[in-house]
């Protein structure tokens, strides 16, 4: 868990500095940040708490002690993120030249893939936009990971979509999210058979959800 958590941070961190794109989640909240100059760590702890209160809906009944880790993962992740970007420009990655730091936003992307699959296998805390995903591919989409994560990535289009149109400055978009939007869900499926791969997913539905698959 911890390890995803840091390469998630790290991952989101490196699409930041490097200016070159970052995955949609982290666009959306780069442009929102921009638009009204909130702290873009509170933004992705806000986005977090609205992801996990989505999770409780996609699972069909109140799992509290879910929703408070959730939400407690969410507030560490949006601080490391703030962290690894200070780093990563006190490193000078973003006065790299142009390819260098869209290789740097590309890694930044299979970082945070890779570590997605990791606690997404482990299955006991994760970052509430991920456990969407990972709702919606085991009980929505049959074991589906690139399905799941283009699902997962309609809201963070719309929040860029309704910044970049009041505020008339679209960021974080470029070829790094690209990248992430057509191969996040690639890289995940790739992370879970190469990856750690005795680490193997525990996912359990619920009795409602088992009741719901058994009518189809």
């Amino acid at each position: 868990m911890i390890t995803g958590l840091l390469l998630n941070a790290m991952g989101q961190g490196l699409c930041i500095v490097g200016a070159m794109g970052s995955g949609i989640w982290t666009a959306a909240a780069v442009n929102l940040s921009a638009w009204q100059g909130w702290n873009i760590g509170i933004v992705l702890f806000v986005s977090g708490v609205f992801s996990a209160a989505t999770n409780q809906v996609l699972i069909r009944h109140i799992d509290v002690p879910r929703f408070v880790a959730e939400v407690i993962y969410a507030m560490f992740y949006g601080y490391f993120v703030n962290i690894f970007t200070w780093l990563f420009t006190i490193l000078g990655i973003g006065s790299w030249p142009l390819l260098a730091r869209t290789l740097v936003s590309c890694f930044g992307v299979m970082t945070f893939g890779i570590a997605i699959s990791l606690y997404q296998r482990a299955n006991i805390i994760m970052h509430p936009n991920d456990d969407t995903s990972n709702i919606l591919r085991f009980r929505y989409l049959h074991g589906n990971a690139t399905a799941s994560q283009l699902v997962d990535f309609i809201p963070p289009i719309i929040v860029t979509a309704i910044a970049w149109a009041f505020s008339g400055k679209l960021l974080g978009i470029n070829v790094a999210t690209a990248f992430s939007m057509l191969f996040n869900g690639v890289i995940i499926a790739w992370s879970d058979e190469h990856v750690w791969p005795h680490l193997r997913h525990n996912f359990k539905m619920t009795p409602q959800h088992t009741a719901l698959a058994g009518k189809k």
